[in-house]
């Protein structure tokens, strides 16, 4: 029963009556569908529809906490407070420290994590509880799974929310209504015109390429490496190129490696039928 701390990640607390649809108003998840125990993706996207924040959302008290990353805080509780207006709401970093547990039942007053089951749970507490294991294996984890994190595997501002997998991970609801940014977000839905995915790389016999480092088939540039953990990583390439570089029967590498490119388990969108 692996339990890890996440030192990264910080607790922001939305208070008061008005918490809901001040949220709901704003991000691009559902909150008002969210079940008591579950913590839901979900991002503050900018009018152009590029995800500015993102974060796992779940229902506290009249109110919710935002599990997000800890440089980030100021930031998101500034920008806000400039949508808050008028509505009666609080907004607050609290001191709850942030832990991730999977392959395990869950102890009292953890958070089912919406994103995906193997996922496991995450935890906030006054106080991390006994860990077992560290932040890295979470991130192994989670790689593994073929789960992206923003900041190691997508810039936020540049990416949508597609590119980011949070279509694919429960992260937003396209029967809601608006929302920051959502004509975008739901106009590459209904025309299915994101090209871009975070998507999964297999190294043979080899550690993983550095983050940042081209991945490329033919000598041309399909996208660059995200995170990884041993012969595994993420990537966000253009799947229309991937598919012209199988088509013409070259190889892709990244770091120099041959990589064989996989969709995650999870992934329900199109991928090119030749991978590898």
């Amino acid at each position: 029963m692996p339990i890890a701390p996440l030192p990264d990640r910080a607790v922001v607390a939305i208070a008061g009556e008005e918490a809901a649809g001040f949220l709901q108003n704003l991000v691009t998840c559902n909150v008002e569908t969210l079940p008591p125990g579950e913590a839901r993706l979900g991002a503050l996207l900018t009018p152009q529809g590029k995800i500015q924040f993102d974060f796992l959302i779940a229902r506290a008290g009249d109110g919710f906490h935002l599990d997000v990353a800890r440089a980030l805080v100021p930031d998101l509780i500034r920008r806000l407070t400039l949508y808050r207006l008028r509505a009666k709401v609080t907004l607050a970093e609290t001191p709850l420290a942030v832990s991730a547990a999977w392959d395990a039942a869950p102890g009292e007053g953890w958070l089912r994590d919406g994103r995906l089951p193997a996922l496991g749970w995450r935890i906030h507490a006054p106080a991390a509880p006994a860990a077992d294991a560290g932040e890295d294996a979470y991130h192994a984890h989670r790689i593994g799974l073929g789960v992206p994190q923003s900041g190691a595997d997508f810039a936020l501002g540049d990416a949508f929310p597609h590119e980011a997998l949070m279509d694919q991970l429960s992260g937003v609801d396209f029967r809601k209504g608006c929302y920051v940014g959502q004509e975008v977000v739901s106009r590459m839905q209904h025309r299915g015109t994101a090209r871009t995915r975070v998507v999964l790389l297999r190294y043979s016999g080899g550690t993983a390429a550095p983050a940042g480092t081209p991945v490329t088939a033919g000598g041309k540039t399909l996208g660059t490496t995200g995170s990884a953990a041993g012969e595994s990583g993420l990537a966000l390439l253009r799947l229309d190129r991937l598919a012209d570089a199988l088509e013409a029967g070259e190889g892709v590498e990244a770091g120099g490696m041959a990589v064989r490119v996989e969709k995650p388990d999870f992934a329900t969108f199109a991928m090119p039928a030749r991978v590898g």
